[in-house]
């Protein structure tokens, strides 16, 4: 059964086990490189990159500025807004010298089977452009365009705001990011990846390596921190039916790798306390397959999911229909069988996506009738 931990690499996130195709296509002529940046303060954000770039803006409104220097050649625009989570990029830009170039590139975009969605002489950043829109593969936000004019009364309604920057991004298919550790790695201090980036984490015979339950739980924190709200934490191995005493482990074939062997509900309990939720035992197998100290071993995959952001207002509502008098999920919702419960959006998705959605009646927030949000 832990024969294939040994077998198992680890993905670094990002990185990609097909090779990679050389590119015989001729060099990208560009004009400038363009970034965008979101900006909480308009007013000491242009003082900063005025004293860094060594020049005043270029173009400055209100709602926008941009600075544009010959050396190195860039083109940067900020966007008054929050900053969210992800950081102040709103996105990156190349701007092109003609429109058969723009059209050249979009062309070779979409024969290589990637999408890109395109604006003609739309009004964006006080100027007249036509642009297309496409994302790298971590749905990085990238705008090829040309600029036919400038216009001193041109308005914003297409540049993407903090908010919008990623729409476009969001609806394009994406390669899973997944981060892996199996028995046979070295356990890490730190997983090597930046916080809310990895879509799953899979730790394959992790928690019976030779590590205590401190070397676990940081495990399980990083893990956490890395992964994207709503990613998925995976976590296979053998665990036993009760706490083992202080002795050595020794079993056979290929399970004679294994160090450790927490108990069933402590893996549970590690899982919670790392502020995973919506924890459950995908496989807890009904046949051990060892004995220690007349305690089974069992076979266990333990999922647990990262939550997202909690607002305040519950306007969804869940009513459980049985069998059990009332259940509790890891969000601390309590659920008395027949009666309404009223949700934030998050708990309510978390239900509804759920493996126990068949157990509750889920409405939405309108009508009162049975909702379709996703």
């Amino acid at each position: 059964m832990l024969a294939s931990a040994s077998t198992l690499s680890k993905v670094a996130p990002g990185t990609r086990s097909h090779p990679q195709p050389v590119s015989t296509n001729p060099p990208l002529a560009v004009v400038r490189l363009h970034a965008s940046l979101n900006v909480s303060d308009m007013v000491r954000a242009v003082a900063f990159y005025r004293e860094l770039l060594g020049c005043p803006p270029a173009k400055q409104r209100p709602d926008y500025a941009k600075f544009e220097i010959d050396e190195p050649p860039l083109v940067l625009s900020l966007i008054p807004g929050h900053v969210a989570g992800g950081g102040p990029l709103n996105h990156l830009g190349l701007r092109v010298r003609s429109p058969e170039e723009l059209v050249s590139i979009q062309r070779r975009l979409e024969a290589g089977g990637i999408r890109t969605q395109r604006e003609e002489g739309v009004s964006c950043c006080h100027s007249t452009q036509t642009k297309f829109w496409v994302t790298d593969p971590d749905r990085t936000l990238w705008e090829i365009y040309i600029l036919h004019e400038a216009g001193e009364d041109a308005c914003t309604e297409g540049a993407p705001g903090p908010s919008q920057a990623g729409s476009f991004a969001r609806t394009l298919p994406r390669e899973p990011v997944r981060w892996q550790h199996s028995l046979s790695d070295p356990l890490p201090l730190r997983i090597d990846a930046s916080d809310n980036t990895v879509d799953e984490v899979l730790l394959e015979g992790t928690a019976n390596g030779d590590c205590g339950e401190g070397a676990l739980g940081g495990v399980l924190s990083e893990a956490f921190r890395v992964l994207r709200p709503g990613g998925v934490l995976r976590l296979h191995g053998l665990a036993a039916d009760a706490p083992l005493p202080e002795i050595p482990i020794q079993l056979p074939g290929p399970a004679a790798a294994v160090r450790s062997v927490p108990a069933v509900a402590a893996l549970a309990q590690a899982l919670r306390a790392a502020g995973f939720v919506g924890i459950r035992f995908e496989t807890l197998s009904g046949k051990a397959y060892f004995q220690v100290a007349n305690t089974g071993l069992r076979e266990i995959l333990l999922l647990g999911r990262k939550p997202g952001h909690r607002p305040g207002a519950t306007r969804h509502l869940a009513t459980y229909l049985g069998p059990m008098s009332v259940v509790t999920d890891d969000l601390g919702n309590r659920f008395p069988r027949g009666e309404r419960v009223a949700l934030n959006i998050h708990d309510w998705l978390m239900l509804k996506n759920g493996p126990a959605s068949a157990d509750f009646l889920l409405l939405g927030p309108e009508t009162g009738s049975v909702a379709d949000e996703h």
